[in-house]
């Protein structure tokens, strides 16, 4: 669970932050006045009232976009730079799992391509080891 939760459900939270956030309406870093709370009562007037300023806009998707993309340290879920396991078993353990991946990577491929928008988060070769920030 503890491995899930800090790749494969990191991923798919935080890797397509930017791709939803870049257009400011969906996730506005403030507002300056309440939300609506009857649909279909905004004008284009109230919602330009609403909404930050370009300066605040700016930064907050200058922080979104950092904490969004790839780290320069990047290690794809299943690879280990650093080798803490000699043994038999547990190396043999590694290659499945490597293996298991690869074929997932494959299916999430095909499955892509007949998607007019793919979704590549959860694609093993795109999924971070662990969180790094």
């Amino acid at each position: 669970m503890v491995i899930f939760t800090c790749s494969v459900q990191h991923s798919a939270v935080n890797s397509g932050q930017y791709d939803y956030g870049a257009w400011m309406p969906n996730t506005p870093i403030s507002l300056q006045l309440p939300p609506p709370t009857t649909k279909g009562t905004t004008s284009e007037a109230t919602m330009l009232e609403t909404f930050p300023d370009v300066n605040v806009t700016v930064q907050g998707m200058a922080i979104m976009h950092l904490l969004s993309k790839q780290s320069t340290d990047f290690v794809p879920l299943g690879h280990y730079p650093d080798e803490h396991f000699f043994e038999k078993i547990p190396c043999k353990l590694i290659k499945e799992f490597q293996g298991d991946l690869e074929i997932q990577s494959v299916i999430i491929k095909v499955r892509n391509e007949n998607l007019d928008v793919p979704y590549t988060y959860m694609n093993p070769t795109v999924v971070e080891n662990s969180v790094a920030i």
